[in-house]
């Protein structure tokens, strides 16, 4: 049977009170999703419920074990999932790199519009396999219901990506470059500006960098771009800004 959800401790109303008082607590942002972890085979089903932003960074240490105790890797479930960020995405990425690492890979067995929406922006759909369906039959061996996938096969599929990546990334460098000099953004700000503007805005993430890139040249950004931007920019600054607690 599954394993019990992980999840940060719901706030309680002592929470509240010590708030309202003025007690320290603590700069981390909450965590709004739980994980179910399922062995099957030699790999590991994982179902992700609730909203991945950076609060669900706290799930790391056992999505990593998820992972480590699997022989070839995991399938996720995420069509649960309610919200996603550019941190959330950073997420799984960072475990499709870790499988990778250790010879075993990440597929996406269910997913949900927000997190499809995020792939299909930032180009990184091809790096999460579609899994195959779930068998019908009860009795199913555990290969039939998640097959093997193949790494050398994946292991192509990221060079492809990569090469794509490297006509792509030089505007998207420019672009945070000019985030970063224009409003005295970190690095991770600017990122975490293009790639909110680019959900928001439902734009290519390699075509939101050319328009910025082309406001040196003179060119106006589309209005609602340019809201987007703005707004992504303002948020980008008072996390930057926050002082520690």
């Amino acid at each position: 049977m599954a394993e019990p959800a992980h999840a940060a401790r719901p706030r309680t109303t002592r929470d509240a009170d010590d708030m309202a008082v003025g007690v320290a607590t603590s700069s981390v942002p909450p965590c709004l999703a739980t994980i179910h972890v399922l062995p099957v085979g030699e790999r590991t089903d994982i179902r992700i419920d609730g909203e991945l932003d950076f609060g669900s960074r706290q799930l790391w240490d056992r999505l990593e074990e998820a992972l480590d105790d699997s022989a070839g890797g995991v399938d996720l479930d995420l069509g649960e999932v309610g919200f996603c960020d550019c941190a959330g995405l950073n997420l799984l990425l960072d475990l499709r790199r870790r499988a990778m690492d250790h010879g075993k890979t990440v597929t996406l067995r269910v997913s949900c519009p927000s997190v499809d929406r995020l792939l299909e922006l930032t180009g990184a759909r091809e790096l999460f396999p579609q899994a195959g369906p779930a068998s019908q039959s009860a009795g199913a061996a555990p290969d039939e219901r998640f097959p093997r996938v193949d790494v050398d096969g994946e292991l192509r599929r990221e060079v492809t990506e990569l090469r794509r990546a490297m006509r792509t990334r030089p505007g998207i460098d420019l672009a945070r470059g000019i985030l970063m000099a224009t409003f005295n953004l970190s690095p991770e700000a600017a990122w975490t500006v293009l790639v909110t503007a680019s959900q928001n805005t439902n734009t290519k993430l390699h075509v939101l960098a050319q328009d910025l890139v082309g406001t040196v040249r003179g060119m106006p950004l589309p209005e609602e771009v340019r809201q987007q931007v703005a707004a992504a920019v303002t948020q980008a600054r008072r996390v930057m800004e926050a002082p520690p607690a």
